[in-house]
């Protein structure tokens, strides 16, 4: 059930969906296109015993020993890491490390392999190549002169990059799409929650608490609309008092008079077609306004329905039945006129009758 109403959710919000992603997308490409395009290269290094052991078995079987414990590759890391040594490098390369603020490194340990994989990104291909190498270099002069039991050597050095590894247009257009999309469903739940609440809020404070149908303000709004939207369109106006509610108004305990009126409340919805508007006018008295229905055809129609409410209605809270005694009258909303005053045609009607 509740994977059926997040559906209708989405299905509601739609278009929030739909803008959200395209916002995403368009974005996405606008950072792309703008964006200064990012270069990375790889070098790799291995780590080993130093071949002046080889002639002391047991010292060499200790070394590898020690060197399986990865303390040996993780400090040579760190070397590789090493500020110091980068802004060496760069000196020494005639450049100024405040101008290649732009530019990243990093180090890793491979598993399972006594491997470094030092990594740098730029913006210049050849300089971010030329950098990766040179650092390279310059660690294992570093590491040489501190560290005589193992060998650090070149594997794989850097190679320029052709292709830039950021920004990928179309790579970065798909995430932001579906990113898009998951935030955009996010987006159109959240409003369906906060609408529900909202509109059940409003639904209340346009309903009668008693008789549980629209109270006299939304009728009331509800003439105006009539009037701006189509001034020209025939429309009834139905009224129908119950004299014995007006009797007990004052009198009656509130639930007894709620159970009554409650219960007149379903079969004059059962009564009406799905266009027409029940409300309660008055402490006794419903109102009907019936869209494109002539004077004549609206009075039958309230005819018929007060036949079905001229019988006694049992109360049960009291045990016993009260008849209702109701009258009706009908009144057209003329060409000038407003639904208001021809509700007020119809009252008089009433009073005369009743």
């Amino acid at each position: 059930m509740e994977i059926k109403l997040y559906v209708k959710m989405l299905q509601r919000g739609w278009w929030i969906i739909a803008l959200t992603a395209l916002f995403a997308f368009n974005g996405a490409l606008i950072a792309a296109y703008f964006a200064t395009p990012m270069y990375q290269t790889t070098a790799t290094f291995s780590v080993s015993p130093s071949a002046a052991l080889s002639g002391a078995d047991q010292v060499t079987l200790n070394s590898m020993e020690a060197l399986d414990k990865r303390s040996i590759t993780q400090t040579y890391a760190e070397f590789l890491n090493s500020q110091h040594i980068y802004e060496e490098t760069v000196r020494g390369m005639g450049l100024d490390p405040i101008n290649l603020e732009e530019y990243s490194r990093s180090t890793v340990v491979l598993p399972d392999a006594n491997i470094l994989s030092l990594t740098v990104s730029g913006e210049d291909p050849e300089l971010v190549a030329a950098l990766t190498n040179n650092i390279g270099r310059k660690a294992i002069l570093a590491i040489t002169e501190l560290y005589k039991v193992y060998d650090i050597q070149p594997l794989d050095p850097a190679i320029v990059s052709l292709e830039p590894v950021s920004p990928k247009p179309v790579r970065d257009g798909a995430i932001a799409l579906v990113l898009g999309l998951v935030l955009g469903a996010a987006l159109a739940i959240v409003r369906e929650e906060i609408r529900i609440p909202l509109d059940a809020y409003r639904q209340r404070l346009n309903m009668d608490p008693v008789s549980n149908v629209y109270n006299r303000k939304y009728i009331e709004r509800t003439f105006n609309e009539i009037a701006s939207v189509d001034p020209e369109k025939i429309t009834s106006i139905g009224l129908i008092r119950f004299n014995a509610i007006a009797e007990m108004i004052d009198s009656a305990p509130l639930g007894v008079l709620q159970q009554l009126l409650r219960q007149i409340t379903t079969i004059l919805k059962d009564q009406i077609r799905g266009n027409d508007i029940l409300g309660r006018w008055d402490d006794s008295t419903f109102i009907f306004i019936l869209p494109a229905t002539v004077q004549g055809d609206a009075f039958r129609t309230l005819e018929r329905i007060r036949s079905r409410l001229v019988n006694p209605m049992q109360i049960n809270i009291l045990d016993e039945s009260i008849s209702l005694r109701p009258y009706v009258s009908v009144a057209e909303i003329q060409p000038g006129d407003t639904g208001l005053e021809a509700a007020e045609r119809a009252e008089n009607l009433l009073e005369e009758i009743g």
